[in-house]
C-alpha cells in the first residue's frame, strides 16, 4: 500500500484534478475509462494512512468497488462497440452504463459501500469523495443517459438517502446519506441541462465544505460529541445556518436551486416526483435540525470551564458566506427576475 506524506499530497491532488479532466474531455468512451482508472489510482494515496487502520480498510474496499465498477464499464464499451448496429440492444447498452457510472458515484442501488467506506476516511477525504469524485461519472452519464431508468434511480436515491438518515450517531455516515439524497436532485437537475446541474453542485460543495471544515476544527465525528463542547456561539449559529441551508429551506441560499428544479418539475406535470422531493427534503431538515438542536440546547454546567478556542483565517470567511447566506435567496430572486 502507497502512503503519502504532506509534500506527496498536493502532487496527488493535481493527478485528481486532470484525471477528472481528461475524463470529462475525452473523445471515446476509452479514454473516459483511462480517466476513471487514473482518478481511481491518484485518489487511493490520499485515502491511506499508516496511522489509521481504518483509512487502509477503507481505501481497500474503495480500491475494490471502483475496479468492479470499471470492470463492467470496460466491459459495457466492448459490448457496445459490437453491438451498435443492433437497435434493440441500444435500450439494454444504456441502462448497463448507466448502472455502472451510478455504481462510481454510489448512487442508489449501488450505494452500500459508500457510507461504510465514509466512516473510516477524514472530512478532508469525505469532502473529496462527495464532491469532486463524482464530477466524472456525472458528466459521463449526461453523455448517454437512459430518461426512465435515471428518474426511477433519482426518486430511488432521494428515498434512500432520507431513510438512511434516521438513527445515525456518526455525523460521517449522516452525511454520506445526505449526499445520496442530494445526490437525487443533481441526477434531477443534469436530466434538465448541464448549467442547472453545475449550478446546484457548486452550491451544494460549498456548503458541505464549510460543515467539513467545522467539523474537522473541532474534531467531531459523533452527534453526542456537540453537546459535550461549549462552542463559540458563532460556530453554533453558523452550524445552523449552514445546515438549514444545505436542506434547503427558504429564504436561505440553498433553497435556490432546488427552487430551479422543482419549478421545472412542476412546468413539466411531474407531480409525484415533485411532491416526493418536497417531503424528503422536509424530512432532511428534520434531521439537520436535531444537529442543531443537540449543538444549541444541551449544555453541560460541569463543562462550563472548558471552552474551544479556534484561530482560524477561514473561519472569518464562513462567517461572511453564512451571513450572506441568510438573504442570498431573496437577493437571488431579485437578480433571478
Amino acid at each position: 500500500m502507497l502512503y503519502t506524506n504532506n509534500s506527496n499530497k498536493m502532487f496527488f491532488l493535481f493527478i485528481l484534478f486532470f484525471s477528472t479532466m481528461i475524463s470529462i474531455s475525452a473523445n471515446s468512451w476509452l479514454g473516459c475509462w483511462i480517466g476513471l482508472e487514473i482518478n481511481l489510482l491518484s485518489f487511493i494515496p490520499l485515502m491511506s494512512s499508516p496511522l489509521n487502520l481504518l483509512n487502509s480498510e477503507a481505501s481497500l474496499k474503495y480500491f475494490l468497488t471502483q475496479s468492479i465498477a470499471s470492470i463492467n464499464f470496460l466491459f459495457s464499451i466492448l459490448l457496445n462497440l459490437l453491438l451498435f448496429k443492433f437497435f434493440f440492444y441500444d435500450n439494454f447498452l444504456s441502462i448497463l452504463i448507466n448502472s455502472t457510472l451510478f455504481m462510481k458515484m454510489g448512487s442508489v442501488p449501488f450505494h452500500f459501500w459508500f457510507p461504510n467506506i465514509m466512516e473510516g476516511l477524514s472530512w478532508f477525504n469525505n469532502f473529496i469523495l462527495m464532491t469532486w469524485q463524482k464530477i466524472s461519472p456525472m458528466i459521463l452519464l449526461s453523455y448517454y443517459m437512459n430518461f426512465n431508468y435515471s428518474i426511477f434511480i433519482m426518486i430511488l436515491n432521494v428515498l434512500i438517502g432520507t431513510i438512511g438518515s434516521f438513527n445515525q450517531s456518526s455525523l460521517r455516515k449522516l452525511m454520506a446519506f445526505s449526499s445520496i439524497n442530494n445526490l437525487g436532485w443533481m441526477i434531477s437537475a443534469l436530466l434538465i441541462s448541464e448549467n442547472l446541474w453545475l449550478t446546484y453542485f457548486l452550491f451544494y460543495s460549498m456548503f458541505l465544505f464549510i460543515s467539513c471544515f467545522i467539523f474537522y476544527i473541532t474534531n467531531m465525528f459523533y452527534i453526542n460529541q456537540l453537546f459535550n463542547f461549549n462552542f463559540n456561539y458563532f460556530i453554533k449559529f453558523t452550524i445552523m445556518l449552514n445546515f438549514l441551508s444545505l436542506g434547503g429551506l427558504p429564504p436561505f441560499l440553498g433553497f435556490f436551486p432546488k427552487w430551479l428544479i422543482i419549478n421545472y418539475l412542476i412546468l413539466n406535470k411531474f407531480y409525484i416526483v415533485t411532491f416526493i422531493f418536497i417531503m424528503c427534503s422536509l424530512i432532511m431538515l428534520f434531521v439537520y435540525i436535531r444537529i442543531i438542536y443537540s449543538s444549541f440546547m444541551f449544555y453541560f454546567i460541569k463543562l462550563k470551564w472548558f471552552n474551544l478556542f479556534m484561530k482560524n483565517n477561514l473561519i472569518i470567511f464562513i462567517y461572511f458566506f453564512n451571513s450572506i447566506s441568510l438573504l442570498g435567496m431573496i437577493l437571488s430572486t431579485l437578480f433571478f427576475f
